[in-house]
């Protein structure tokens, strides 16, 4: 995406400067924090670290720090700049390592030119790091300094500029042999470029399987041959037998030529003779040795690679670092060792099988990808790469005796989820309930729509549910090819299911007859695809109903309401939306569907929101919302909610209720504390507004103005397990939505 240098100016000077800052992650507001952050409470953690010298990684931040060490001599593309003009990149490191893996980071730039320099300032930042990533140090001094630092250090030592190219190059070509049929063994390799990644890389490609007579290298002075002078001992181990003195002559037979130089280094006319379905890696930033599309137009069946994100298969160290700390940190790694590499690319080879989701798909303006020639790696803003990526290092790590900790991995996954937000963790907490239970079949009216479809798949491949669409068969096989999607749902036509049709149609007249609706009506009705859906789950033809990605709110729960009324001992039902605010989950309810609800209507809601939150393992805590405090200001819709909170006590009275409170009092407990101690209920989670209008304006204000993730509109209170989306639902949304109808039927048996 183009720029100006101004754009980039103006990003790291505006506000507060550069692109990185501290934050505590505790509590420091009273004297009582101050005694336990500082003196004397502090004594105690030193103390049990003393005694137990692991403990640092639970008392500290050292288990979840690392440090970004350069001297700036080989900046990005940039060269030898120095340290201070390193910095700026290394705070962009330190913002990927947070926003990808809750990685926390502290660069240090360093006057350091010689390898002893470096070694010594690394090894005296042991005590304060989990880790060392290393960064744009200039070869050949960054492979001693790697090296001894391995070897000296009891903690991870990562020279990024090295293996993150080769793990991350080395997950493609294990994809793109897998596409060509071509075996790593047989592959002839050549490298422009003799830095740390060009060395690393082959290197990583002779562990996966290149054999190392089969690899040509160059440098700035030409072919890097067995004889030839002035070649240091890190070049030297790549040096060829081979008769060739050119890149041109090198790439004649070759099925890879892997590009970690300069731009423009390899001529269209030099890639004509290589093998076929040649890999051509160009990775000079930010112009490749050479384009795709001059590539391509030489040999249309080659298979490209670079390290910019306007093109295919995207060679980004991103997908490789945050994530290989992540893994090593979390137990407590010595050292990261070939296995973990190995273990990186293969995960990441294998997650590139897997169909991407659709937030995915919508940050880089596609509309479907799948495995292949144009997708041999996952894409650097795929948020499953850390849940594919640690665990495999993790694992790795404790196999090959390295690790310092064990830990269930099962576990860690979902501790992983936690980390990118609490969000994805409630998400998944839904998502494992609804997988726990009994099958569920759940039917989608709008089985045509394209985000139903992929969510059906993710829904069937993960277990959830067995999905049902509702459509023409050759137009939903049709979108299930295009999306690329391994998927034989069940298809069901309403319009030709003369069977069931007239059988449903008879039932829904039956129902409806003292409503208006005589036979001819309830046919017509059955034709819907809704109406259709509604009747299968009341005939016992599906378990559950999800719909609404099309349609509004109105046109799916009228019906619904028609067909199933409320649940037994229910009178009205309700909607409710899960916010997710710093961390925190609240319920907000009736954000949907009762305009001005009176106090026995906002008992009901409480209640069946409270029940609701139960069932998500939340413990709730129910505040009736009002523009007054208990009572300090009478009116007729204060009074309305302090009447409905008696309704509550009344009649659940396991369930801890109070109000009429104003929203502040509600979440915030020291408003309580100091000034209604008498209150039932402080720090709530369940928070039932006055009527429509409070609860639709608030939801829309925190999510549009807040840093606040929703999770709804969830329906409660229908007599079936009928659900209602939000008209435009993303595909993460209609699988949680899709997660909380199965634990509806689950509950209802």
């Amino acid at each position: 995406m183009a720029y100006t240098k101004q754009d980039a100016l103006d990003y790291h000077r505006k506000g507060r400067p550069g692109k990185i800052q501290v934050t505590p992650t505790k509590p420091l507001t009273t004297q009582h924090h101050l005694t336990l952050a500082y003196s004397p409470g502090v004594a105690e953690a030193c103390w049990e670290i003393d005694r137990e010298p692991l403990s640092v990684y639970e008392l500290t931040a050292k288990g979840n720090l690392v440090a970004v060490v350069s001297n700036g001599t080989a900046i990005l593309g940039l060269g030898n700049l120095g340290p201070e003009a390193s910095k700026p990149v290394m705070e962009g490191k330190g913002v990927l390592f947070k926003r990808f893996a809750d990685v926390d980071v502290f660069d240090i730039e360093i006057n350091a030119k010689t390898a002893e320099e470096i070694i010594a300032v690394c090894k005296a930042l042991e005590p304060t790091f989990g880790g060392i990533n290393l960064e744009d140090i200039a070869a050949p001094i960054c492979f001693e300094v790697e090296e001894r630092l391995k070897e000296e250090m009891q903690i991870p030592v990562f020279h990024d500029d090295q293996h993150g190219t080769a793990i991350i190059s080395g997950a493609a070509l294990i994809n793109a042999c897998e596409v060509t049929g071509k075996k790593i063994s047989d592959l002839k390799v050549v490298v422009t470029g003799a830095g740390a990644s060009a060395i690393a890389c082959a290197k990583f490609y002779v562990t996966l399987g290149v054999k190392r007579e089969n690899i040509v290298m160059f440098d700035s002075k030409g072919v890097i041959w067995q004889g030839r002078d002035g070649v240091n001992k890190y070049k030297a181990e790549f040096a060829t037998t081979r008769e060739v003195r050119t890149l041109e002559e090198a790439l004649v037979g070759a099925d890879v030529v892997l590009g970690l130089s300069v731009a423009g280094a390899v001529e269209p006319e030099w890639i004509r003779n290589m093998a076929e379905n040649p890999l051509i890696f160009a990775m000079a930033n930010p112009e490749p040795e050479i384009r795709p599309e001059k590539a391509l137009a030489v040999r249309p069946d080659a298979i490209t690679g670079t390290g910019r994100s306007d093109y295919p298969n995207q060679i980004n160290n991103v997908l490789g670092f945050p994530f290989i700390f992540r893994g090593a940190l979390d137990v407590y790694a010595r050292q990261i060792n070939e296995e973990m590499k190995m273990a990186a690319a293969k995960a990441l080879a294998a997650l590139a099988h897997e169909p991407i989701p659709e937030s995915v798909l919508r940050a880089y303006g596609l509309e479907s990808l799948e495995f292949g020639r144009e997708y041999l790696i996952p894409k650097p803003l795929d948020p499953r790469v850390l849940l594919w990526v640690a665990p495999a290092i993790a694992e790795a790590a404790m196999k090959s005796g390295v690790a310092r900790r064990q830990i269930d991995l099962t576990q860690y996954r979902q501790m992983l989820i936690a980390r990118q937000g609490q969000g994805r963790a409630v998400r998944s907490n839904i998502i494992q309930h609804a997988k726990m239970g009994r099958k569920i079949r759940v039917v989608y009216p709008e089985g045509q729509n394209s985000k139903i479809v992929s969510a059906a798949y993710q829904v069937y491949a993960e277990g959830i549910a067995e999905p049902i669409l509702l459509g023409f068969p050759d137009v939903v096989n049709k979108m299930i090819a295009d999306l690329g999607l391994d998927f034989h749902p069940t298809v069901i036509t309403p319009l030709l299911d003369d069977e069931h049709h007239e059988k449903f149609a008879q039932a829904f007249h039956e129902m409806r007859k003292r409503k208006g609706v005589n036979l001819n009506l309830a046919r017509n009705l059955l034709r819907t695809r809704t109406q259709y859906g509604m009747m299968m789950v009341k005939m016992g033809e599906a378990d559950a109903l999800v719909a609404g990605v099309e349609h509004s709110y109105p046109e799916i729960i009228r019906p619904a309401l028609q067909t199933f009324h409320t649940a037994p001992h229910v009178k009205h039902v309700c909607g409710v939306y899960l916010m997710i605010a710093k961390e925190r989950v609240y319920l907000f309810a009736d954000t949907t569907v009762n305009i001005e609800p009176d106090a026995s209507t906002l008992a009901e809601i409480a209640i069946l929101a409270s029940d609701f939150a139960k069932s998500l393992e939340i413990d709730p805590r129910v505040a009736m919302l009002s523009f007054s405090n208990f009572g300090d200001t009478r009116h007729p819709s204060s009074d309305k909610v302090a009447s409905a909170v008696e309704i509550v006590r009344k009649t659940r009275p396991d369930i801890a209720v109070d109000g009429e409170m104003q929203a502040d009092t509600a979440v915030v407990a020291d408003i309580i504390d100091h000034r209604y101690p008498f209150s039932m209920v402080k720090d709530a989670n369940v928070l039932v507004f006055p009527d429509l209008n409070s609860a639709n304006i608030s939801y829309k204000l925190l999510a549009r103005l807040g840093d606040v993730e929703m999770i709804g509109p969830v329906l409660l209170g229908l007599g079936a397990p009928v659900h209602v989306l939000q008209m435009g639902a993303e595909v993460d949304d209609i699988v949680a939505m899709t997660a909380v109808a199965v634990m509806d039927a689950q509950r209802r048996g």
